[in-house]
């Protein structure tokens, strides 16, 4: 898996990944983290920062805090 780059934001660390004919958006908040593959026929690399739109970003801080919420709920279960 080779590094293409971060992509700048202000809450998350969003890195850019070449691997066996497919980009892969890491997002990372603290302990969490969500990927996503995108086949590299159906998208350029300079296209990738716009997919990280306002609709996209409120879906991934969504999905951050009910990762955030299931892991506190499985913690209380110990």
């Amino acid at each position: 898996m080779r590094v293409i780059g971060d992509i700048p934001h202000e809450l998350y660390k969003i890195s850019l990944f070449d691997w066996n004919g497919k980009f892969i958006i890491k997002i990372e908040s603290g302990p969490y983290e969500q990927s996503f593959k995108i086949d590299q026929m159906d998208i350029s690399e300079t296209d990738i920062p716009q997919l990280m739109d306002t609709t996209f970003m409120k879906g991934v801080t969504r999905r951050f805090h009910e990762m955030h919420m299931e892991m506190a709920s499985a913690m209380e279960r110990l």
